[in-house]
């Protein structure tokens, strides 16, 4: 009998060891599963952000604050930082459409992935994205206009119980530089922008033609698709070191422009002279040379109706606190003849001239090229 009793308590033990062994194998399974799971590829990364973009994009449109909110990991400072300037720019962009009697109809993101590192739920990603901007005036709701702004970001993202969210974002922001119109007299100037009609750019002669075709050729991440988003790459390219701006400026009136370099304004393989690449340099040799010569100048109030005599071919430089801090290549107008202007740093593409410098403390140098 007792033979019998310790058959069956050893009978019972091996069950329970095997049940116990089947419970973890079951449970280890789970786990590998929930495991796998949490390891995302590349391309849902890509995906992720490609949405992040789109949906922050759509918010700008709505105005809806509690969708860029939604974004961002507001518990980080970083986050925090990123959710809050998000929300200035959206604002602003407002603020300008107001003064400028336009609506923003649309605003479509090509994101161009370039690196991915991490693992698991957590990832830093690299991002060139070429931004597609459609307005139009309120007089014209026919009529589209649209305008490119490249922009290079740094993304830290995390993946939390299904939701992608940023807990970190750098990059250059074309709108950084004022996001502030409370100064300007909007009604008045909304009312002369109206009254514009387009403008005639028939009889511009052939080198003012091939500078704009070089500046929409080669602005970086603003360009087109098929020009690859990319700078000449005969040429240096000057932003890690501190600007681009007037670097780029001087391939357009070189390569494009027809201009002939010389021992003031000159490129080559040992570097560049200060009048080819720095803003303040390059706007003093232009008018001190007979290259060019002033249309305006002044803050915006001041200089907004003479931007109409802008041709494509011309520039537009940037003054903060007594120095020329940007120059941009007018390469257009909108249909109701407004000046758009192409740059690098930031890269843009046929944008109104004066978007992303509003503010009082800004002066403009309205300039005429002498081709």
């Amino acid at each position: 009998m007792n033979f019998s009793r310790c058959n069956i308590n050893k009978a019972i033990t091996i069950k329970l060891s095997w049940l116990i062994t089947l419970f973890l194998l079951i449970y280890l399974c789970k786990c590998n599963k929930v495991n796998a799971s949490s390891n995302y590829s590349d391309a849902e990364v890509k995906k992720a952000i490609e949405q992040v973009f789109h949906d922050r994009n759509k918010a700008i449109i709505s105005k809806n604050f509690e969708m860029i909110q939604s974004i961002y990991d507001t518990n980080t400072k970083y986050g925090t930082w990123a959710y809050e300037h998000e929300k200035k720019k959206i604002k602003y962009i407002e603020n300008w459409s107001i003064k400028q009697g336009v609506k923003f109809t649309d605003i479509n993101p090509n994101v161009v992935i370039r690196t991915i590192k991490g693992n698991g739920t957590n990832f830093s990603v690299n991002v060139l994205c070429s931004t597609e901007y459609k307005y139009i005036y309120e007089d014209q709701p026919e009529i589209i206009n649209t305008s490119r702004i490249g922009t290079y970001h740094y993304i830290k993202l995390v993946n939390r119980d299904g939701v992608w969210i940023i807990t970190k974002e750098w990059y250059t922001d074309p709108f950084a530089d004022s996001l502030n119109l409370d100064n300007l007299k909007g009604d008045s100037i909304k009312q002369y922008i109206l009254s514009q009609s387009s403008r005639d750019f028939s009889t511009l002669n052939e080198r003012r033609l091939k500078a704009v075709y070089y500046a929409n050729q080669y602005c970086g991440a603003a360009s087109e698709e098929h020009h690859g988003f990319k700078y000449n790459k005969k040429y240096r390219d000057y932003n890690p070191q501190g600007g681009d701006c007037a670097n780029f400026a001087s391939q357009i009136l070189f390569e494009g422009g027809g201009f002939r370099k010389n021992s003031a304004w000159n490129y080559d393989s040992g570097g560049a002279t200060r009048a080819w690449l720095n803003a303040d340099g390059f706007k003093a040799y232009m008018l001190h040379s007979g290259r060019a010569s002033v249309i305006a100048y002044g803050n915006y109030e001041k200089v907004y109706k003479a931007s109409y005599k802008l041709l494509p071919g011309d520039f537009v430089a940037y003054e903060k606190k007594g120095d020329i801090t940007h120059i941009s290549v007018v390469t257009g107008a909108d249909s109701n003849g407004y000046s758009l202007v192409t740059c690098h740093n930031t890269d843009r593409n046929k944008v109104p001239w004066d978007l992303g410098w509003s503010d009082k403390k800004i002066k403009f140098w309205l300039i005429r090229v002498h081709y």
